[in-house]
């Protein structure tokens, strides 16, 4: 899942960053009273603004901001998590992982949407309702230059000649139908250019200012987690977050003092999944090199 390479003027690109910066700021100072509070916090869903295709269609791309540092929450598709106009499933994720989590999904419209307007809709647990609306405002244009910068790789020098990584996964057909608490295997071949090239987080810094622009750790990487599916997934090895944990000490590229783990040899990862329930789960392998990412969905079917 990588952006488009088409180019605009900087000040169409500079226009999401802003809008990223918005709802960090809106939220800022969160980080204490969630660590105080008792009760479930909302998801916030999230636009991040519109891609064009070569044939003329758009994309309009979506993530969110689960308030909760501890707690992921389930959604399912129905009249609680929708997107609008079109049928109410449109890729949408069901499972919330903490925080911020960036371009998760795309809805495909057409080269005359024009004026057009999408919602989507979270209604969380706790009651709160909140929407995304999005537009094909100039404001909103993204290139993988607005993508990187809202990763934390960077905005300027090579990163613009960065182009995402590629990826491979292999699961055999017959591994997607299992039982619960069974073992199936997650193959995954992931590859990069090299660019941005491979940079550790600094180390935790009580004195140092709070970013409001991302930071986070650069190098290829890759995880997978739940996108959809109500009960727990417990990957083995564990995998680090793809989630922008900043507390120090986290398994996050967005972490103090985390540095991308060296690839594994012929860039081969391996990974066994178990599913704790039965029930319909979707897993997303995703490849990130700190600024671009590439990830391939896999659903799995899981009986008693």
């Amino acid at each position: 899942m990588s952006g488009s390479r088409s180019r605009r003027p900087m000040w169409q690109a500079a226009g999401v960053l802003l809008l990223g910066m918005a709802l960090v700021a809106a939220t800022a100072g969160d980080s204490g009273a969630q660590t105080r509070a008792r009760g479930e916090r909302e998801v916030v869903p999230a636009y991040e603004g519109w891609e064009q295709n070569a044939d003329g269609s758009f994309n309009l791309v979506f993530g969110y901001f689960n308030r909760n540092w501890d707690r992921e929450i389930d959604i399912p598709v129905g009249p609680d998590n929708i997107v609008e106009p079109g049928p109410a499933d449109q890729g949408q994720p069901t499972r919330f992982l903490p925080r911020r989590n960036r371009f998760l999904f795309r809805v495909p419209v057409p080269a005359d949407f024009g004026d057009g307007e999408m919602i989507w809709t979270l209604k969380s647990p706790n009651g709160e309702t909140k929407r995304a609306y999005a537009t094909l405002h100039p404001d909103y244009y993204m290139d993988n230059n607005v993508i990187t910068a809202n990763n934390g790789g960077g905005i300027s020098g090579e990163v613009y000649e960065n182009i995402a990584p590629e990826l491979v996964v292999q699961v055999a057909e017959k591994a997607r139908k299992v039982r619960v608490g069974e073992a199936v295997s997650l193959v995954a071949f992931a590859s990069d250019d090299g660019i941005p090239e491979p940079r550790p987080m600094p180390p935790f810094d009580p004195s140092r200012p709070v970013n409001v622009i991302p930071n986070a750790a650069t190098g290829l990487r890759l995880s997978w987690f739940v996108l959809r599916g109500t009960g727990q997934v417990e990957f083995d090895p564990p995998q680090s977050k793809t989630w922008e944990d900043t507390r120090d000490r986290a398994d996050s590229p967005f972490a103090p003092g985390w540095k991308t783990p060296d690839p594994p040899p012929m860039g081969r990862w391996e990974v066994e999944a178990s599913f704790s329930e039965p029930g319909t789960y979707v897993l997303r392998c995703l490849a990130h090199d700190g600024g671009l990412m590439t990830s391939e969905d896999l659903t799995f079917t899981v009986t008693p």
